[in-house]
């Protein structure tokens, strides 16, 4: 067998109907627990199939829903008494050939922000108004609103980042061709926690280097001004995170700073600089709050999106992308408490996860506590 016939063998896995199939008997056999499921499967293996063995470790990656050879597939169902048919698996893609650790550990991601595409989910409808104000000339400004933990940060990287990621490092179907030439896109990422971007100069040095322009010295508003309405030819994105900690901390960025960047955007740069912002609430009454009267603030007015629960059907896709898949009375738990808030989705997938690998359902003391912990 040569090199690539074996490669793409490896890559077998279950399709959502064979892993169905699969989970179905796992369940009519009580077995709730994936140290269980291994065992039974490999005692099966033993019973049923006279001369014929599969190593545990192979057993424990088809019940995970990682590649393996298609015979072994073949082999734990014959030993369950079920039929492979087609349809059942397929060859898997290039970003699921991982090793299991990494898979298991970037399942479900919470207390930081989600910076990689592959696992972000929902949002469809923000992200369709976002990309449609930022899709031609000139590009409008927009600011998102939300609850803190609602996933402002997470959506900022979602938008630098999903359409120049390669297909390959998607979840399959995953839209990334929400703009016409997404390569000419410049996307700049400013976190105002970072101390580096508290001080005017800081900043302003930061936003040029980001765009391969010459640094001036000394490097004031001034000359910032003068290279960048100058050189700025593609379309640029500026995306502020934590606007309220500029607001409040930084002295430097004042009025007169804010009104600079407002006329760049508007007067200066031929419609190519935009800006998304990321706010607890509507930057106009932030800024009055700060103690800021800058028109800036005023741009965002007519197009804020704010950020609240996903669909159900958002949610239901994150909790399908477990790579062991959920018993049903567990995913319409996890829905309930969650209410489809992004983080807490997060945090009881990562916890039913954790318990399939370890002792099974969650129990009904791990149960109340959760809702203890969510109230």
């Amino acid at each position: 067998m040569n090199s690539r016939k074996q490669q793409r063998d490896r890559g077998v896995i279950l399709t959502p109907t064979g892993q169905q199939k699969l989970q179905a008997e796992i369940h009519r056999l009580g077995i709730t627990s994936e140290r269980y499921a291994v065992r039974k499967i490999h005692e099966k293996i033993q019973l049923e199939l006279n001369g014929e063995t599969l190593h545990p470790d192979t057993v424990r990656k088809i019940v995970r829903g990682q590649g393996v050879e298609k015979s072994s597939l073949e082999l734990v169902f014959r030993a369950l008494g079920l039929k492979l048919e087609e349809g059942d698996c397929d060859f898997a893609p290039k970003n699921q050939l991982q090793n299991a650790e990494d898979s298991e550990t970037s399942s479900f991601v919470t207390g930081t922000p989600i910076t990689h595409p592959h696992q972000f989910f929902g949002r469809q409808k923000e992200l369709k108004r976002l990309f449609d104000l930022l899709k031609r000339r000139p590009l409008q400004n927009a600011a998102i609103i939300g609850k803190r933990r609602s996933g402002k940060t997470s959506l900022l990287h979602y938008l630098k980042n999903i359409t120049t990621t390669p297909t390959e490092q998607l979840r399959p179907g995953q839209k990334s061709d929400w703009l016409p030439s997404p390569e000419n896109y410049r996307w700049i990422f400013v976190d105002f926690q970072d101390a580096r971007r508290q001080s005017r100069e800081g900043l302003l040095r930061y936003i040029l280097e980001s765009l391969k322009m010459s640094v001036p010295s000394p490097c004031d508003l001034d000359r910032f001004m003068d290279a960048v309405s100058s050189n700025l030819r593609q379309p640029t994105v500026i995306l502020l995170d934590e606007i309220g900690v500029s607001l409040q901390r930084c002295p430097e960025l004042d009025d007169g700073f804010w009104e600079s960047l407002r006329s760049l955007a508007t007067n200066q740069t031929n419609g190519n600089l935009g800006f998304v912002l990321a706010t607890p609430e509507l930057p106009i009454e932030l800024a009055r709050s700060t103690g800021h009267s800058s028109p800036f603030f005023n741009i965002f007015g007519y197009n804020t999106r704010t950020l609240g629960a996903m669909t159900e059907a958002e949610a239901r896709e994150l909790i399908a992308s477990s790579p062991m898949p959920f018993p049903a009375e567990d995913v319409e738990w996890i829905l309930t408490q969650s209410k489809c808030w992004p983080l807490l989705l997060q945090i009881l997938c990562r916890e039913r996860l954790l318990a399939l690998h370890s002792c099974g359902m969650l129990s009904a003391n791990n149960q109340r506590k959760f809702s203890y912990d969510l109230s």
